[in-house]
């Protein structure tokens, strides 16, 4: 793979990504809003077996190429896993022209100061190196952020910015995900906060090292404005965050400079029980409204 041109796909390419990383824990959820209950499979490896068929059924539709879909988050094991009897990651790129990306954090604490941080990554640098082996090109990381409580703010955008730098030093780009939860009563506050909370760690950072960044739909349009035109950020890109795709692509629409990265929003009226023909006209749909969100600030 070439990341030069992996990295300019992303910087210039017009379109979003693709966030198809559920966990072990959101899995079940995107399972039955796929149509398939819990009692269709037995223990994890059958529902990872079938959240990889769905994940596998998106990157095989035509309508997913890198016309319009510049990346793609993947979970560790769709990684380790095959497309068309081609690894993952070597799929996306060589077969649909999209740019892979790696979910590696495990998961979130238990709220503190308002923010829930990650969870320690004692195998990170292992993990970092099997994906490098698998032709990864970057990688993304999500904790939590709930109230407008300034310590708490600092301390999670911290955090991110830490492991970042260890991700970077194994020459993969770290997608940095705060994300704040979009149902709290102070969210422009918090916006406030995580704006100026990432700046202070941009101008700390080494003028030759770069990030992206994933960040909840905010409040008021293009509160993200100054983190999309600083130079150590690739891109800015913008999680669903709950709101239904028709709410999120207005949202990011308002937003000029910032790309969509949605998950569930992106799935949303997909069903295993729908022809091959039913599910890519679907998918189609969906892939367009995302991108002409993305493209339309």
């Amino acid at each position: 793979m070439s990341n030069s041109a992996q990295t300019d796909l992303i910087a210039k390419g017009q379109g979003f990504i693709a966030a198809l990383d559920q966990s072990g824990g959101s899995t079940p959820k995107a399972l039955r809003l796929y149509g398939v209950e819990e009692d269709a499979y037995n223990g994890d490896e059958e529902m990872f077996g079938m959240i990889h068929a769905m994940r596998a059924r998106i990157a095989q539709s035509p309508a997913f190429s890198g016309d319009k879909v510049v990346g793609a988050i993947l979970f560790e094991r769709t990684m380790d896993g095959e497309i068309d009897g081609i690894p993952a990651a070597q799929y996306i790129w060589e077969k649909r022209g999209v740019v892979p990306f790696l979910k590696v954090d495990k998961g979130l604490e238990a709220e503190e100061n308002g923010v829930q941080l990650m969870k320690p990554m004692p195998d990170l640098d292992d993990l970092l190196d099997r994906a490098n082996a698998a032709g990864i090109y970057g990688t993304k990381m999500r904790s939590v952020i709930s109230a407008a409580n300034a310590e708490g703010v600092k301390a999670n955008v911290a955090q991110q910015f830490e492991v970042a730098k260890q991700i970077i030093a194994k020459g993969l780009m770290p997608i940095i995900e705060p994300e704040v939860t979009i149902t709290i009563a102070d969210k422009a506050e918090t916006e406030d906060l995580v704006r100026d909370a990432i700046l202070a760690e941009l101008d700390a950072l080494d003028d030759n090292l770069q990030i992206m960044l994933k960040l909840s739909l905010p409040t008021n349009a293009n509160q993200y404005k100054a983190l999309v035109d600083h130079p150590q950020v690739l891109k800015v890109v913008a999680l669903s965050g709950g709101y239904s795709r028709e709410e999120a692509n207005g949202l990011l629409a308002q937003n000029t400079g910032m790309i969509a990265s949605f998950s569930r929003a992106l799935t949303e009226g997909l069903s295993a029980q729908q022809t091959e023909d039913e599910f890519n006209s679907v998918i189609a749909d969906s892939i367009d409204g995302i991108y002409q969100a993305s493209i339309a600030g």
